[in-house]
C-alpha cells in the first residue's frame, strides 16, 4: 500500500506513529513525506531522525526544509569572528527562517549535532538528496507527489524543468487545474485557507488535484491519505 501525508510541522513523534498503525502501515508499505516535517512544533528533528531510519519513507522536499538546508551555516563552529562575517545575505536567510517557526527545530538539532555527529551529518544528507517531487502510479492512477503544487504551471512543461521555488512555494486555488491523466497531490497550502475554515482539518480534492495539509501548523492534525483506495485517515 502507498500512503502520502504532508505538513506534519513538528508533530509528536508518537502520535504520529499511532496515526500510521490506525491506518495498518507496515514494512510492507510505503510512505510519502510532501515536506514541511519540521518547524513549529516541537519534534521536528525527531521526526526527521526517525524517518532517515525508515527504508520505506521517502521525503519531498518543502520549503521548511529548503530553509534548514540554506541555514545550514548555522551549525559550523560559532566564533566572535566568524559571526561577524554572516553578511548580510545569511542574516537574511536566517531571519526568514526563524520567522516560519525555526526555533523548536533549532532546539531539537542542538544536541544531536553536539553528541552524536554522525546522526546529524545523516540527517542533514538526507534532506539535501530529499526529491523535489516523484512521480507514482497505483491502480492505473498517476499521481505527482510534491510539496506545494506547480507554480507557473504549463501542461507541456516537464516537470523536471520546474524550479525548487515553483515547487516548494507554489499557492494553488480552487481554479487551479493541472493535468487531465495525473493527480497532482501537495501539501504547503493548509485546506482551510483554500475553502475557509468550515472544513478545516479535512483534505481538499477537486479534479486535478488533492490537498492533504490539513493544518497540524495551525493546531490541526496530518493525515494520512492511501492512495491504493484513496481513503482517508486522520486521528
Amino acid at each position: 500500500m502507498i500512503y502520502v501525508t504532508s505538513d506534519l510541522h513538528g508533530y509528536p513523534l508518537d502520535k504520529f506513529l499511532a496515526l500510521l498503525s490506525s491506518a495498518n502501515f507496515g514494512e510492507d508499505d510505503f510512505l510519502f513525506v510532501l515536506g514541511d516535517v519540521i518547524d513549529r512544533g516541537t519534534d521536528g528533528a525527531a521526526l526527521l531522525r526517525w524517518m532517515v531510519q525508515q527504508p520505506n519513507v521517502e521525503l519531498i522536499l518543502g520549503n521548511h526544509e529548503a530553509m534548514l538546508l540554506s541555514c545550514s551555516f548555522l551549525f559550523d563552529s560559532l566564533t566572535e569572528e566568524n559571526a561577524a562575517e554572516l553578511g548580510s545575505q545569511k542574516l537574511r536567510l536566517l531571519s526568514a527562517w526563524i520567522g516560519n517557526g525555526a526555533s523548536p527545530t533549532l532546539t531539537g538539532l542542538r544536541p544531536i549535532l553536539k553528541r552524536e555527529p554522525d546522526v546529524f551529518d545523516g540527517i542533514m544528507e538526507y534532506l539535501r538528496e530529499a526529491p523535489l517531487y516523484d512521480i507514482v502510479e497505483v491502480g492505473g492512477r498517476e499521481f505527482i507527489l510534491v510539496h506545494a503544487g506547480l507554480g507557473n504551471f504549463h501542461p507541456d512543461k516537464p516537470l523536471e524543468t520546474y524550479s525548487a521555488e515553483e515547487m516548494i512555494w507554489a499557492r494553488p486555488t480552487m481554479d487551479t487545474r493541472y493535468f487531465e491523466d495525473a493527480t497532482v497531490i501537495f501539501g504547503h497550502t493548509p485546506t482551510q485557507h483554500l475553502i475557509g475554515g468550515e472544513l478545516g482539518g479535512k483534505m481538499v480534492q477537486t479534479d486535478s488535484w488533492i490537498c492533504i495539509d490539513t493544518g497540524a501548523a495551525c493546531g490541526n492534525k496530518p493525515m494520512l491519505l492511501r492512495l491504493d483506495d484513496m481513503q482517508a485517515f486522520y486521528e
